[in-house]
């Protein structure tokens, strides 16, 4: 058969490992594709020095690929949202096969994107999105496929999972974590994606999609960083027998869908609770085959080129079949009546449980007047801990609380920290158990 012919655009970290991976396992790679993939042309700004480009045409100019007629397919590396935006979309309108690893340019652009190639009847896969080599995309749509998702839940960013990791471990603080992550290559020298929560959000909008067969919606996506969560509060949820980790949440309800990145404490004795370091893992939950865990390597060169290339395979075997018969990009055919219906509901009409950490004057009423205004919102406290301290003097008060709606919790922090005995804003993290039940 005829060999596929790649361009890869970006030949930086996961470029230059997509390059090695092909090179080094053409023949198993041959064997599996039932036919060649060729590299025929590389473009870059900086070479690589681990790339042996001998033979192999280069250029500058990323356009080049993407109009060259000798390319079957582009594989978009260059990160970033326009011109990655508009490479992709001109390698379409050339009739160009597209693989991706690129997560903002999907999460944001995707609808467009998808629009385009299926006029054109190309594919375009992005399998490295999400969680690097982990073949979490590809799980939830097709190996999944028979099944209702109820939620999905992951850790998907790897260097906000080093901090708490090492925080919790060594009981340090968030900046001192930071840039520790910073020097070791893990977190950038700008690190707010990661840290923020963007990254994350970009990767749960297109996991969300695929789960539920929704448009892609990350502008509705609620994100909180981990930038606030502190030694103590590590410490504290640790002897309330949680753990700290910042989530990816979606699920489904009968109000809408949730869409939702920030710092939750889950139970120490769940899978979640237990990845360390920079590893990520995605739980789902469906309705036939109950949870499933992915977990694995979220980022690096091999890891996220593994994907890429799986990528490749998939576009070599499909290459000839009329797209009306192809995996759907977004898993679903169509968006159904009752789907449709679904809307992504706002984070106040959320429902979860609470870890609040306040400093209090150590006075008597301080906590019977917090005590009540959590009361008249409707919320009840599960758990207390107040460490002892000579009156007059400020001591942290943590409380864990059931169940309750977000819009509640906003308005009972407010009238808490109105209160002349609370000094310093009210430290807030959500609370899920993860329970297969639910």
């Amino acid at each position: 058969m005829k060999p596929v012919r790649v361009g890869i655009c970006g030949l930086g970290t996961v470029g230059g490992g997509t390059f090695n991976v092909l090179t080094r396992n053409a023949d198993d790679i041959e064997r599996r594709a039932g036919r060649p993939i060729v590299i025929e042309q590389v473009a870059y700004r900086t070479p690589n020095p681990e790339c042996d480009l001998t033979g192999i045409a280069s250029t500058a100019d990323v356009f080049e690929v993407a109009t060259n007629p000798d390319i079957d397919v582009l594989v978009e590396l260059i990160g970033g949202y326009d011109v990655a935006r508009e490479l992709v979309l001109t390698a379409i309108e050339h009739g160009k096969h597209v693989v991706t690893a690129n997560k903002a340019l999907i999460a944001v652009h995707g609808n467009e994107i998808f629009a385009a190639a299926h006029e054109k009847g190309v594919i375009v896969a992005f399998e490295a999105a999400v969680a690097g080599g982990i073949p979490v995309i590809k799980s939830l749509r097709e190996g999944l496929g028979a099944n209702r998702i109820e939620w999905v839940a992951g850790i998907i960013n790897g260097t906000g999972n080093y901090i708490l990791t090492h925080m919790r471990d060594e009981g340090r603080a968030f900046e001192d974590v930071l840039a520790e992550a910073q020097a070791l290559g893990y977190a950038e020298a700008d690190p707010t994606f990661d840290v923020e929560g963007i990254d994350a959000a970009h990767k749960l909008t297109i996991l969300a999609s695929i789960a539920y067969g929704v448009p892609l919606q990350f502008e509705k996506a609620y994100t909180e960083g981990i930038s606030r969560v502190t030694a103590e509060d590590v410490e504290q949820a640790d002897n309330l027998g949680y753990v700290i980790k910042h989530l990816g949440i979606s699920k489904r309800t009968e109000q809408g869908l949730e869409l939702r990145v920030h710092p939750t404490l889950i139970p120490k004795e769940r899978l979640l609770a237990n990845v360390h370091g920079v590893k990520n893992a995605i739980a789902v939950m469906g309705d036939a085959v109950g949870p499933t865990l992915y977990y694995g390597a979220g980022a690096g060169a091999e890891p996220t080129a593994s994907a890429v290339v799986a990528d490749l395979l998939d576009v070599a075997r499909d290459i000839a079949t009329d797209h009306h018969y192809r995996v759907p990009y977004l898993a679903f055919s169509g968006i159904s009546e009752d789907v449709s219906q679904l809307p992504i509901m706002p984070m106040e009409e959320i429902t979860t449980a609470y870890y609040l950490r306040l400093l209090a004057v150590d006075r008597p009423g301080v906590l019977a007047r917090v005590a009540t205004i959590l009361s008249e919102q409707g919320i009840s406290i599960e758990a207390l801990i107040q460490k002892e301290a000579t009156e007059g003097e400020l001591v942290p008060i943590i409380l864990m609380t059931h169940r309750t709606r977000e819009q509640h919790m906003n308005e009972a922090i407010r009238q808490i920290e109105a209160m002349a005995d609370i000094a310093g804003p009210v430290t807030r993290i959500r609370v899920e158990s993860l329970d297969e039940q639910e």
